[in-house]
């Protein structure tokens, strides 16, 4: 269901990769928004420097569409290294990892997205890597088989996850920087937008940019993908520039609400309001009866809905707040949950 989804967080093709990538910072500067981050990455960076040493391991944790990304490839940036990008899934076994840490140069910079899915064994690899820059690396097999340990160069690890809560505790222990990247401001979104139209020669005016910001559920990615579907209504529609009534309407048309809330997300709350009278309601039950992955539900769709005060994790599952009720149009019984 996510893959056709307007408002989902994650990359839709390689056109958008593309888009992204044009409208990436690349200074701490230029990077809106996540002020306490970025802040204490100047304090990082600069004392590294002056250090001459290799950053420590940083890992940023937060829903897709933040920036986490773009954040590594600025710190790299701004020290002055190279970085290689992988992903969790992509290194299937312990050579692939040991092929990706001995092709590093001294302070390069190793970003793994989806850490979170690295398997055991490559875990295991990775620890000594992390802690003393060197590879345990098993020769031969059987009786005759020796290990023998290469030094590597000392580097940083940058990896990012939706789920930090599944890193394993000696992955987590090992990272000397810890962030979390949280939704954006609609001031901040708002800043985004016009940045990103500027990149893209688009017109557009401070309602509209605003309007946008306010649908894109505090999500740069989101607005962004939201400012280019609005740009096309506005080709076909007007001259090409970009109106608030042009923005409203193209909004309306995909079907996007004034708080950004799209299909998926009103299935969700009348799933739990209506289906299930409000009562608490596990995550694997709402995925189920929407058709849609646990996982997916509590990483993209959830942190939204939590953070605009219309769903809370209790001990006996989720439950619908006033504001959902009175969102979809149905009347809050104080005693509907009891």
């Amino acid at each position: 269901m996510d893959e056709d989804r307007i408002i989902s967080p994650e990359l839709e093709d390689v056109q958008e990769e593309r888009l992204e990538n044009s409208l990436r910072p690349k200074t701490l500067e230029e990077y809106i928004g996540q002020d306490k981050v970025k802040e204490n990455m100047k304090v990082y960076i600069e004392a590294a420097k002056k250090r001459g040493e290799p950053l420590d391991h940083i890992l940023l944790y937060g829903p897709p569409g933040l920036g986490k990304t773009t954040l590594a490839n600025i710190i790299s940036n701004e020290m002055n290294s190279n970085i290689k990008i992988t992903s969790g899934p992509a290194i299937e076994k312990p050579g692939d990892l040991a092929a990706l840490l001995t092709n590093l140069s001294e302070h390069d910079v190793l970003f793994i997205d989806e850490i979170h899915r690295l398997n055991k064994s490559v875990e295991e690899i990775l620890y000594p890597a992390l802690e003393d820059y060197s590879l345990d690396i098993m020769i031969g097999k059987g009786p005759s088989a020796r290990s023998i340990r290469l030094d590597l160069p000392k580097f940083t690890l940058i990896g990012a996850t939706t789920r930090a809560g599944a890193l394993a505790t000696p992955l987590r222990d090992r990272f000397g920087i810890i962030h979390h990247l949280e939704l954006y401001e609609t001031k901040d979104l708002t800043t985004i937008v016009k940045r990103s139209a500027k990149i893209l020669e688009i017109q557009i005016d401070d309602d509209s940019a605003t309007e946008i910001a306010r649908r894109s559920r505090g999500t740069p990615r989101i607005a962004n993908r939201l400012l280019k579907r609005v740009r096309d209504y506005a080709l076909v529609l007007g001259d090409g520039n970009i109106n608030l009534k042009i923005t409203k309407t193209a909004l309306r048309k995909l079907e996007i609400d004034e708080i950004g809330l799209d299909d998926v997300d009103r299935k969700i709350l009348e799933t739990m309001i209506i289906k299930y009278q409000g009562r608490p309601v596990g995550i694997e039950t709402i995925a189920t009866t929407i058709g849609e992955e646990a996982e997916t539900v509590e990483d993209v769709y959830e942190p939204y809905l939590i953070q605009i005060g219309f769903i809370a994790r209790t001990a006996r599952g989720r439950v619908a707040m006033p504001s959902a009720y009175s969102h979809i149009g149905v009347p809050y019984e104080a005693n509907i949950r009891n």
